[in-house]
């Protein structure tokens, strides 16, 4: 009984070691998403952290900035979004052996 436990405290260390290793590869990994066919994009990384936003000169108009800031949160909302599918699907390689799926993990 003593050595199940051991035997399943090791491969929880060795799981929470390459978890950490995928979340570490994430954070370097980016996603783009854009809105109003191309015009704002938002770069988001496998951390979901925005890092970088690009936004066509075109689309600046000072008597519409409502359209701006839609085109904004439209391009992060996607962008977020494909980055937690990215992350779900890397951790989804790391756990599909378990036979389990893991809520709230991602």
């Amino acid at each position: 009984m003593s050595k199940q436990l051991g035997n399943i405290m090791k491969q929880a260390q060795k799981m929470q070691e390459k978890m950490a290793e995928v979340q570490r590869e994430l954070a370097s990994k980016t996603c783009e998403a854009s809105s109003g066919g191309g015009m704002v994009t938002a770069i988001v990384n496998g951390a979901q952290e925005l890092v970088g936003i690009k936004i066509d000169k075109s689309v600046v108009d000072p008597n519409d900035v409502d359209m701006l800031q839609d085109l904004v949160v439209a391009a992060v909302g996607e962008g977020l979004r494909r980055s937690k599918q990215m992350a779900s699907d890397e951790m989804g390689k790391l756990t599909a052996g378990l036979g389990v799926n893991i809520p709230g993990l991602f």
